[in-house]
Formats: structure tokens, C-alpha cells, sequence
């Protein structure tokens, strides 16, 4: 289920008008942990921009989190929507932050051929 949730909103964030959410560029929903008995949902928010913009996207989703309750049972078919939390993530701008590192470590192959034409 939270998989479907997940699925869900990162699709309906695009037709949000928010200007917090801006139509969902550049914010990715990272995952969804729903409770047990289905109850509750933690959805995670990240965005390219760094933590603050993620923080602004969640009071956003905050906002809207009614019209996207509403979307979730209608496509799930559900009686009793889970109550959602936003919370803000870090984890891409975290991943693009080691992808660099790791860039600047491993010399690009173009580098390599150009040194070994020498």
C-alpha cells in the first residue's frame, strides 16, 4: 500500500497549484511508510534545492493533504483514507552531494586518454 501511495501522490503533486510545491518540479517523493493497521502515513519529501526547499514543499503538501486523502481513497478504493505526515528529506541532495565527491576523486577517462597520448 504504501508503494500505491507513493504512486499516487507523486502524481497528483503536478496538478497541485500550490506555489510552495510549484507543480512538483524538482521535489521527489523518496518513500512512504504506512502503519499497520493503516492508520497513520509518514511521506517523505525531497527536493534537488536542498532541505529548505523541501521544508517549504511540505507545508505545501500540509495544506493540500485533504484533496490528496481524497485522491488516494478514490483510487484505492478505500473507506478511510491514512492520515498523512509530510516530512522533509535530505536523502537527494545527499546523494548528489557523494556522486560529486566520488567524481572528483575517479579522474574522467577523457583525462586518462589525453595523458597517456602524451
Amino acid at each position: 500500500m504504501s508503494e500505491d501511495i507513493k504512486r499516487i501522490i507523486s502524481g497528483y503533486m503536478r496538478e497541485l497549484k500550490d506555489p510552495r510545491i510549484d507543480g512538483g518540479n524538482m521535489l521527489t517523493v523518496v518513500r512512504c511508510d504506512v502503519a499497520r493497521d493503516g492508520s497513520f502515513c509518514r511521506v517523505y519529501i525531497s527536493s534537488f534545492e536542498g532541505l529548505d526547499r523541501a521544508k517549504e514543499a511540505v507545508k505545501g503538501f500540509q495544506s493540500a493533504s485533504g484533496l490528496i486523502k481524497r485522491e488516494i481513497s478514490n483510487v484505492l478504493g478505500l473507506r478511510k483514507c491514512p492520515e498523512l505526515k509530510f516530512v522533509a528529506d535530505d536523502s537527494i541532495e545527499h546523494s548528489a552531494q557523494i556522486s560529486k565527491r566520488l567524481k572528483e576523486l575517479v579522474p574522467d577517462e577523457d583525462e586518462e586518454e589525453q595523458e597517456g597520448n602524451e
